[in-house]
């Protein structure tokens, strides 16, 4: 197990583990389908994709929330991990290299709990921005 940060070792502005994932594949996007059971078309066909305007086929926004999770749970642990939360601004492509950035913005002492922004970005224009929140050891 990687060593976790203690709460007294984790400071406001700290920045956890960048990181980067990609370049993402339509195999990828298929996997998550089969993971999720999710199979939308727009996910994982071309012809339909394309023929609705779009570009390509793009990825679920939950593949990028599990990204982003994914970069949480192995800083803190998962078993530290108390909430989190995330809204989405743009679509992922084939292609796409997405980097997933964590800093810290606060601290409850009483609790030893962070809070930390998260973002998952691509060539840094933010893809999904959110919140999480994790109990520390002392």
């Amino acid at each position: 197990m990687p060593d976790r940060p203690r709460y007294s070792e984790v400071e406001v502005g700290d920045s956890g583990p960048e990181l980067e994932v990609g370049p993402l594949t339509r195999t990828d996007f298929v996997r998550y389908a089969g993971a999720s059971g999710d199979f939308n078309p727009m996910h994982h066909d071309e012809v339909f994709a394309t023929s609705a305007g779009l570009p390509s086929v793009f990825g679920h926004g939950m593949f990028t929330a599990g990204i982003l999770s994914r970069a949480v749970a192995e800083w803190v642990g998962v078993e530290n991990v108390r909430g989190c939360s995330a809204r989405f601004t743009e679509r992922i492509w084939p292609d796409d290299v997405l980097e997933v950035k964590i800093t810290v913005t606060g601290k409850d002492d009483a609790e030893r709990r962070i809070e930390m922004d998260c973002r998952v970005e691509r060539e840094s224009k933010v893809i999904l921005s959110g919140t999480a929140s994790a109990v520390l050891p002392a």
